[in-house]
């Protein structure tokens, strides 16, 4: 794969890169430059974490990124997660690593490593001491949004370690790019501010699209300064809200009840979660869609594009009763795998029985 595809394949899993030019530089001097992610291990496995994430992750591994996924257990206690016990939280990380592994994710080029294993180091509490020295008290509070809180909900100190955390793993990692949703991008542009200050480098930033919840486009709530980002992470499809969001676990009849009650307002495609998936995770898993229809309602049409989808769905020729049918069809294939998974590996029912059996906290 040569320069250019390799960046046309990691720039399709953007929604921003900050910047283009940093990022050809980067492959041009690096020809496996390190990315990473972290996860606050939280619950259920939901459609953005089992399905979207992995097909990102197998096109980043394909253009020659060496990916380390940060199991954020500490993070996930500081936020409370799981009750904030520990022990809950390390579970739900096993159970987390095993989604992936029934995904498809190449765990044979993906390293995955735990942020508790970091916090004997002084080296890393150095780092995070640093960043927070050069870091204002207002910068470090616009940065809490990151936790998927508003700056009201915040209650403990402890909860303002965790963007100079956050910052300090993406070094602590040797990171050459932070891979993470755009919910994430004011950590990593803090990243980008303070890094050189310390005499460390300016990580690249792919932020990667957040998926919308059934209901739809939601009121921005100040996620971030700019807006079309805030009304995405304001809109995402999030775990603790069960009844706008499809699971790994989900029957075949749940995932199309939930689909058939899905927000999908005729010929309008801004704020269509449908739509929304069609685009960022059907026609990444599919070369081609084929929507099913009686005869009298214009037969069977095959779409190679997701603009082809669009501009029907806005003309009026692909009724939302169809776009449902289509997606539910679709999306039950993908989670399927991981799905079946979990239901006939013996290790795999188990752990999941676990998880369920955990309250689910924000």
């Amino acid at each position: 794969m040569d320069l250019d595809e390799r960046i046309k394949l990691i720039t399709s899993v953007g929604e921003e890169v900050v910047t283009m030019p940093e990022l050809k530089q980067l492959l041009e001097e690096k020809r496996n430059p390190i990315a990473y992610d972290g996860f606050e291990p939280s619950g259920l496995a939901h459609l953005p974490f089992g399905v979207y994430r992995a097909l990102l992750l197998k096109d980043l591994v394909k253009a020659g990124i060496r990916f380390k996924i940060w199991l954020a257990d500490w993070f996930a206690w500081i936020n409370n997660k799981m009750g904030g016990d520990l022990e809950k939280i390390r579970h739900v990380g096993e159970y987390f690593i095993e989604v992936w592994k029934a995904a498809g994710v190449p765990t044979d080029k993906v390293e995955f490593l735990w942020a508790s294993e970091a916090m004997d180091s002084v080296e890393y509490w150095e780092r995070v001491v640093r960043i927070a020295k050069n870091t204002t008290i207002a910068r470090a509070t616009r940065a809490l949004t990151i936790m998927g809180r508003r700056e009201g909900e915040m209650k403990e100190v402890a909860q303002y370690f965790y963007p100079m955390m956050q910052v300090a793993d993406i070094f602590h990692l040797e990171a050459d790019i932070t891979q993470l949703g755009l919910d994430q991008r004011r950590a990593n542009i803090l990243a980008r501010e303070v890094g050189p200050k310390l005499g460390w480098w300016k990580p690249v930033v792919i932020s990667h699209h957040m998926l919308m919840n059934l209901e739809g486009a939601a009121e921005p709530e100040g996620f971030d300064e700019e807006k079309g980002f805030d009304v995405q992470i304001s809109s995402k499809m999030s775990k603790s809200k069960p009844s706008s969001s499809i699971f790994v676990h989900d029957t075949e009849d749940e995932i199309r009840s939930k689909v058939m009650s899905a927000y999908c307002p005729p010929k309008e495609a801004i704020g269509n979660p449908l739509l929304d998936y069609a685009n960022h995770i059907v026609f990444r898993g599919f070369d081609s869609i084929t929507v099913e229809r009686k005869t009298k309602f214009g037969g069977d049409i095959d779409f190679t594009s997701y603009d082809q989808m669009e501009k029907a769905y806005i003309a009026g020729d692909l009724h939302p009763l169809d776009l449902k049918n289509t997606m539910a069809t679709y999306l039950d294939q993908m989670i399927d795998p991981i799905r079946s998974h979990f239901e006939k590996k013996k290790s795999a029912v188990q752990m999941l029985e676990l998880v369920k059996k955990y309250q689910i906290t924000r």
